[in-house]
């Protein structure tokens, strides 16, 4: 069955005619000449091959074929309405959802300010959040759950295939140890003089790990225990089990009095390099693309890490 195409103007001549029942004063509410007024009427009519209106020169009646129609013009014209609403509370960034998927240490420190001074503009959109390692943001972002991730690699960690990766910054590291500990006051640092010491690694998979593993090679560190959580890192510092080497955006969850914190000058291909990567194909939506844009400009802010 030939389903006929329909216009809102034409649905807005039809139930114009059928609440004024005149020509002229319906052309007039709907900003028309009488003639392209009739001119759409008509067409409505041969689209749907029936006739809708019974006019002759003292009065306009719908026919039974009018009268059916007339809720279901009702409702095109009402759903039409709503859905370019919704598009356009969309596009304005009034409604929709951003889902960003970002490293634990980033969601953390760094992403709570973005995420508040994005609501206090767009309160309307919802903000998702997926706290999690480098493969698994790439692995949202790659199956389309995430609109884009910040991720972290010693190269880029997606170059090829459906994703692109676009470098936001290199992120260099620091030793944590306790305030009281020798190595917070040797006159100059170097990676020889902190591997006699027990160690608090991060995991495998972990980015900071990865980076750091890279920079030490071929030296080994005296690791005492691997731990999955920056904040599990602190603790254990903390209480004396070992110190630990750090990327300078995670240096916020070592802030203590019991601490110190000191840069360590590595070569530069051993920073960790932060990306914002998403899929290849396809563009952001209104909303995902401002929370795009207002990451780029925060990281083009930073000072190099």
């Amino acid at each position: 069955m030939h389903t006929p195409d329909l216009s809102s103007r034409q649905l807005r001549a039809f139930l114009a005619l059928v609440e004024l029942r005149n020509f002229t004063r319906a052309a007039q509410a709907c900003h028309l000449s009488q003639p392209a007024f009739s001119a759409l009427i008509r067409t409505l009519e041969e689209a749907l091959q029936v006739r809708l209106f019974d006019r002759n020169t003292r009065s306009v009646q719908l026919t039974p074929e009018g009268l059916r129609f007339e809720p279901a013009a009702r409702q095109l014209l009402q759903d039409l309405t709503l859905a370019l609403g919704d598009l356009a509370d969309h596009a304005q960034r009034r409604r929709g959802r951003v889902h960003l998927a970002a490293l634990p240490s980033l969601a953390a420190g760094w992403l709570p300010q973005i995420f508040a001074d994005y609501r206090a503009r767009w309160p309307g959109v919802e903000l998702v959040l997926s706290d999690v390692l480098s493969d698994p943001c790439l692995d949202l972002v790659r199956n389309g759950q995430a609109d884009f991730a910040l991720a972290a690699g010693g190269a880029r960690p997606a170059d090829a295939g459906e994703l692109r990766a676009r470098p936001l910054v290199a992120d260099s590291f620091h030793l944590v140890c306790r305030a009281d500990h020798p190595l917070a006051r040797e006159p100059r640092l170097t990676l020889r003089k902190l591997a006699p010491w027990p160690f608090i690694h991060m995991r495998r998979n972990s980015s900071v790990r990865q980076t750091l593993e890279a920079a030490l090679h071929p030296l080994a560190m005296n690791t005492v225990l691997e731990v999955e959580q920056l904040a599990t890192v602190t603790g254990m510092v903390e209480a004396g089990l070992g110190i630990s080497v750090v990327p300078t955006l995670t240096l916020y969850q070592f802030s203590r009095d019991s601490l110190v914190t000191r840069a360590l000058q590595l070569p530069a291909s051993a920073s960790r390099r932060i990306y914002l990567v998403q899929r290849r194909e396809g563009s952001l939506s209104a909303a995902a693309q401002a929370l795009h844009d207002q990451i780029i400009e925060r990281f083009a802010a930073l000072p190099s890490a």
